[in-house]
């Protein structure tokens, strides 16, 4: 391999291909612990499109794997490395290349962290919707890999309903460009949208043409507490049936409300489920949908409804759904899953987890994205014992068959990566995982971008 590691540092620089093992050790997984990972030959930091095309070059040549990967930030195991590939990190192309306010679209590379970008076009007085909960260090490139979502889809959709293009470094080291700049266009297959959710099994994204938005009003918020599971799931029923739709609809389960009670030292005053949502819609729009919301939370029986104008109030609000995850931590280490169910379905979901917490003896806590029925239950275990180890993957597997069984789907945002495989085999059934391999095998006949990730060849 020592020809191939010199004609990588020809094609970016000596400085930015790592052997190091001790350096390279941090680039060998994302955030999931229950993935399998490797140990890279090498870690690849390319500068430019130009790089990125050498690099796969020569790993095609020395039929070496490629993992491309972001921040790291991914909960599937979609970016963990394999024995003796190349990781092809994205980080170092992070410019914001082109805004443009007349057509409302920007032009980016994959290392422009979600944030930065956001923050950039609200100078223009646009706005990026995809907002995941790291969005403060998250990369577009590992957001447009995995389809991801966030706290605002109910409204504005997931990651692939704000691209209008790519380029993309194939296999062969050609780059392919798909969709356009138009905010209209069906020539020919929708490319856009395969590589968009392929998680760099396909190739390597180097430039996404985003659809931007006006940027929307401050946000008015509303937080309601329910005595049952039940009723929160009814209400939640209840003002999609009725045709409102906020820019956010969260939920936390009794557990959730526990934690973050504890961990920022305050009083939710709920009991057995929070229902937490915002209007961007502004004015006299935005304090209707919230009345509306209100009478409906009411209607199905909620113990308490606050509506607060104040944007502050409403910051604070919200700042106690982000900080479940930080909360659980305080009593071990987590697994988060991430089923999508229907929207009816919300409430036995979250009894269903109670039922796993109870058998799996392990403290489970219920939060998502009540708005499009994407939950997020997480598994607290004692990353010290083998036995709760062992009893968290199974809870965490348990909740994916309950999923299933509520007519939803494995993953709603985080992806298939290889923590998932055979439960996407036993979602889109033999036809569907035959079709999946044709379209790797014409896109990638060697296997060498992210194999493993997904599914398995034939």
């Amino acid at each position: 391999m020592e020809s191939l590691l010199a004609e990588l540092r020809t094609a970016v620089g000596a400085a930015a291909v790592l052997t190091d093992t001790d350096v390279t050790a941090a680039y060998r997984r994302d955030m999931m612990p229950l993935a399998p990972h490797g140990t890279p030959l090498a870690v690849v930091l390319p500068g430019s499109t130009e790089q990125v095309q050498a690099v796969v070059r020569a790993c095609a040549a020395a039929r070496v794997p490629i993992v491309p990967r972001g921040a790291g930030s991914g909960l599937s195991g979609a970016a963990n490395a394999v024995d003796g590939c190349v990781v092809l990190v994205t980080t170092k192309m992070n410019a914001i290349v082109e805004v443009d306010p007349d057509n409302r679209l920007a032009v980016v590379e994959p290392g422009v962290v979600n944030l930065d970008l956001r923050a950039a076009v609200e100078k223009h007085g646009l706005f990026y919707p995809p907002d995941p909960s790291s969005y403060d260090w998250c990369t577009i490139g590992g957001n447009l890999s995995t389809n991801a979502g966030g706290l605002c889809c109910v409204k504005y959709g997931v990651t692939t309903d704000s691209v209008l293009g790519l380029e993309v470094v194939l296999a062969d080291g050609e780059l392919l460009r798909t969709g356009r700049r138009t905010v209209k266009g069906v020539a020919g297959y929708d490319l856009t949208k395969l590589f968009v959710g392929s998680e760099g099994t396909l190739g390597v994204i180097t430039r996404a043409t985003l659809a931007l938005r006006p940027l929307p009003q401050a946000p008015a918020t509303l937080v309601a507490a329910f005595g049952t599971t039940g009723a929160a799931g009814a209400a939640v029923s209840r003002v999609v049936r009725e045709g409102v739709v906020p820019s956010l609809m969260e939920i936390m389960d009794r557990t959730a409300i526990a934690a973050v009670e504890r961990y920022l030292k305050t009083d939710l005053a709920a009991g057995a489920a929070l229902l937490l949502c915002q209007s961007d819609a502004g004015g006299e729009a935005g304090r209707r949908e919230l009345t509306a919301i209100e009478q409906v939370c009411r209607d199905a029986g909620a113990e308490l409804v606050y509506a607060t104008e104040d944007l502050a109030e409403g910051r604070d609000l919200l700042a106690a759904r982000r900080a479940v995850l930080p909360a659980l931590e305080l009593y071990g280490a987590w697994l988060t899953d991430d089923v999508c169910v229907p929207r009816t379905k919300i409430a036995e979901l979250i009894t269903g987890c109670e039922r796993i917490s109870a058998e799996a003896r392990l403290r489970l806590a219920v939060v998502g994205h009540a708005g499009d029925g994407n939950m997020h239950p997480t598994v607290v275990y004692d990353a010290t014992s083998a036995d709760e180890f062992t009893r968290a993957r199974w809870a965490f597997d348990r909740i994916l068959e309950l999923g299933l069984e509520l007519g939803g789907t494995i993953t709603g945002e985080h992806g298939v990566g290889r923590i998932k495989r055979e439960w996407l085999a036993r979602e889109i059934g033999p036809v569907g995982l035959r079709v999946h391999r044709a379209i790797k095998q014409a896109l990638d006949p060697d296997n060498l971008f992210n194999p493993g990730s997904m599914f398995t060849p034939a």
